[in-house]
Order: structure tokens, then C-alpha cells, then sequence
């Protein structure tokens, strides 16, 4: 009697949907169940003896009949594996073990976000090109066109903006409001830009024009400038500008005096920035090492015959004659380390700001500054000239009177919003590492309704 074949260790069967297989085959054709996870049969599987007994297991080696492990149901289907936690357990008395408890929900984290990628030190994406027509229909390949009014990535020139900054569809951070920003109020303009290393602009600045009791026309400049170790200082910038410009175009047609009228400006620029740290949200994002918001603060006023410049921390003030015959010169002196080394004779000028320590400011608005002594002084020019009000990124390309005077163009006086952007592109050549923001203010004060040319 011939002995029969031993059986081929194969699945008949899927062990997920019960799909009749083929021989040889990886995967389930109906339900793609991986078969390669499927136990084969132990080498030492005992042969089927003719009439398909199956001889019993050999004793184990030391002695000890251990029960053998099943590799199926008898069905094709391998035995299910159960985790720990899914078997029903018993004390020690015998008693049902209680469920565990369920993991509690996660809280959403307060005021900080991951989902959103690293900020770069240098942010290299630049306005779209005006002559684009960004609202065109995009591309067969591109996403849906954004809804009509809503903001287009500068980018992709196709995705959607969404509140955070960040385009839906390519994912580029876009250009912030602040990074550049320009403003002409009748024959006074400001021009601010974040610069080339900055990762946001802290500055802010705030121009306007009023007239006086009499009738007579005033122009008001006021910029301020971050303090970049201090927290929120784009948000101390811009609320000590707006506060301060509201002021003197509100107090000038009443009739207070221009130099009374910068002081109260400076107050109140100090009373708005030193309310942020009493703010809730700033409460909550600021840790233990972090410090109250703060900012410096420089402006001008300038009237038919006389001029009045304010100032607190180590932004400026300079006047350039119309005459570039008759010297410039600054009218400001800074709040720094090193105008003290200079004012007390420790120093030259060239060799305190050469030092290192040459920009710690020692005056600036914030809840923390140790002593607010707002600075003014009054000119009477006899001459025509422009007023440049800025921040340091703007001098420390331009330092001295003489080099602001030949940085700025010669029709800066009847295009100020031109000469503003020409400066702010000489602080950008020379490198650009701050935030650059200038003011142009001609003198004297020219009526309402006049502008660049």
C-alpha cells in the first residue's frame, strides 16, 4: 500500500475574509490581508500516517507533558492574539477586576501653537510683482481660485490666506502688514521697513497735520522704536505712536503751546505703553524671565516759525537746510550709554560708539524704566529746511548730520515721500540689520492740501 503525500503548508483560506487563495500567493486579491502574517506550519509538523492519523507528540525532554500551543481554530484562521488589557481579570479573591479608567481629555494649550513652522532669520519672500495680475484664474492644475476680497499668497499666487498669515495651499508666511509701511499726510510722510535681519517690524510711527488757533498750519511727526529684550515691543511701538500723535493733534488747535504739547504727548505715550502690562493676554505670555513692553519715542512739531523736537530713549531728530551751503545738524541727544561716557568726558565720541555697550539705552516708556524724563527743545530756524525724524536703523548708516544731509535727496522738501524712501533704501544698502523708520517734516509748516510732488 502506497504511503500518501504529506500535506503542503498553505493557506486554503484568507484568515480575514475567508477568500478561497491560490497557491503562492502574498496578499488576499479580495481584501489585500497580508498572508506573510500568517504562522507557517513548524518544521517539526508530524507526517499524516495513511487512514490520516496522526501520531501522538513525542514526550518533551524534561520530562514535564506541557500542553501544546494551537497555530488555528482548526479553520485555516490563525488563533486571535488578545492584548492584556482586553482579558477579564480577577482579584485575589476571585472577584471581577473593575474597567480602567478612561485617559482624561487633553486641554487645548493656552496661547501657544506647534502647528506652525519656524520663523527664519531672514525672511527673503518679497511683495508681489504689481505688474501681476494676481486675481487672474489660476492655473488647470492649480487649487480652487480663493472667494472674491479674500487675500492671495504673494507666493503661489493662487492659495488662500488664512488668519494666521500662512497660505492653505503652498503654506508660505506672508508678508506681515507691518514690514513696510508708508504714509503721506498733506506735505509730511514716514516711511517704516523691517529691514533684512529682523524677523518683524518693531517700529511705528504716526504723522498728521492740524492748524493752530489762528488758523496757521502745524505739522506733527512722532516715531518710536521696540525695544527688541522687552516683550511685545511692536505692540509698545505702535501704542505709544498712535497715543502721542492723537495727543498733540488734539491738543495744538486748543491752543496749548508746541513744547507743552510734546511733553503731554510723551506722558501719554508712557501711560498707553505702560497699560500693556497690565493686560490680561500679556499676563498670560509673559513667564518669569520676561519683562514689561517698552519702546523709545522721538517727534517733532514744526509750525510757521518754530520747531519743537521731544524725545525719550536713542532714536533722533536732524536738520538739513534747503541750503546745502549752511551745515546740517542733530537736535537730539540719546539716551545711551554712550552719550553718557561722552557727556562726562570718559570717552570720545568715536570710541564710546565703538564699544560694545555703545546702544544700551538708558531711557524708554515701559512700566519698568526706572525714571520717565521726557526731553524737549524749541528752534527757530531762519531758513527753510526738512525735518528727518528716525529710529536707529536709519543712523546708524548715517550718523553724523552731515552724512544724513548727503543721503537725503535735494527735493526732499517738496517730495517728502520720495526723500523718505530714498533713506530707508540707504539704511537697506548699508545692510539693513534693524527695523528702519523715518520721518520727513519740511520747514516751515506748509498748509493742509499740499503733498509730494
Amino acid at each position: 500500500m502506497m504511503s500518501q503525500m504529506p500535506q503542503q503548508a498553505a493557506v486554503s483560506k484568507c484568515p480575514s475574509c475567508e477568500e478561497p487563495l491560490e497557491s503562492g500567493d502574498r496578499f488576499c486579491g479580495a481584501c489585500g490581508y497580508d498572508l506573510s502574517a500568517v504562522p507557517p506550519r513548524p518544521d517539526g509538523h508530524p507526517a499524516v500516517a495513511a487512514g490520516g492519523a496522526v501520531p501522538a507528540p513525542a514526550p518533551a525532554p524534561d520530562g514535564v507533558d506541557w500542553p501544546a500551543a494551537r497555530d488555528s481554530d482548526g479553520q485555516g484562521r490563525p488563533v486571535p492574539v488578545h492584548a492584556a488589557a482586553e482579558l477579564p481579570g480577577t482579584d485575589s479573591g476571585g472577584s471581577p477586576l473593575p474597567p480602567p479608567p478612561a485617559a482624561p481629555p487633553v486641554p487645548p494649550s493656552a496661547g501657544v501653537r506647534f502647528d506652525r513652522p519656524g520663523e527664519p532669520e531672514e525672511y527673503p519672500l518679497q511683495a508681489p510683482d504689481p505688474r501681476l495680475d494676481t486675481a487672474a484664474a489660476p492655473r488647470s492644475d492649480s487649487p480652487a481660485a480663493p472667494a472674491p476680497g479674500a487675500k492671495v499668497c504673494v507666493a503661489c499666487r493662487a492659495g488662500r490666506v488664512d488668519d494666521d498669515g500662512y497660505c492653505e495651499n503652498c503654506g508660505h508666511a506672508q508678508p506681515r502688514e507691518r514690514d513696510h509701511m508708508e504714509q503721506e499726510s498733506g506735505p509730511v510722510a514716514a516711511v517704516s521697513d523691517r529691514g533684512l535681519r529682523h524677523h518683524r517690524n518693531e517700529d511705528a510711527f504716526s504723522v498728521g497735520c492740524t492748524a493752530l488757533p489762528d488758523g496757521a498750519p502745524a505739522s506733527v511727526a512722532i516715531v518710536c522704536d521696540g525695544v527688541s529684550s522687552a516683550t511685545r515691543p511692536d505692540d509698545a511701538s505702535l501704542a505709544a505712536s498712535r497715543a502721542a500723535g492723537e495727543s498733540l493733534l488734539t491738543a495744538l488747535p486748543r491752543g496749548t503751546h508746541p513744547q507743552q504739547a510734546m511733553h503731554d504727548a510723551i506722558l501719554a505715550a508712557s501711560h498707553a505703553v505702560n497699560a500693556l502690562a497690565d493686560e490680561p493676554a500679556t499676563a498670560r505670555e509673559q513667564g518669569p524671565h520676561q519683562n514689561a513692553p517698552a519702546c523709545t519715542l522721538v517727534g517733532a512739531v514744526v509750525t510757521a516759525g518754530l520747531l519743537v523736537v521731544g524725545w525719550v530713549g536713542d532714536s533722533r531728530v536732524y536738520w538739513v537746510p534747503a541750503d546745502r551751503a549752511t551745515p546740517p545738524a542733530r537736535l537730539t541727544e540719546d539716551d545711551s550709554w554712550a552719550a553718557q561716557m561722552v557727556a562726562a568726558g570718559l570717552m570720545s565720541e568715536a570710541e564710546a560708539y565703538a564699544d560694545d555697550r555703545a546702544h544700551a539705552i538708558t531711557g524708554w516708556l515701559g512700566a519698568d524704566a526706572y525714571e520717565l524724563e521726557p526731553h524737549t527743545a524749541s528752534f527757530k530756524p531762519d531758513r527753510p529746511g526738512v525735518v528727518v525724524v528716525c529710529t536707529d536703523g536709519l543712523w546708524n548708516y548715517a550718523e553724523s548730520a552731515e552724512e544724513m544731509a548727503d543721503a537725503m535727496p535735494l527735493d526732499a522738501a517738496v517730495r517728502p515721500l520720495h526723500g523718505a524712501r530714498v533713506l530707508v533704501g540707504h539704511a537697506l544698502d548699508g545692510g539693513g540689520h534693524d527695523n528702519v523708520t523715518v520721518a520727513l517734516v519740511p520747514f516751515p509748516a506748509v498748509p493742509q492740501g499740499a503733498g509730494s510732488a
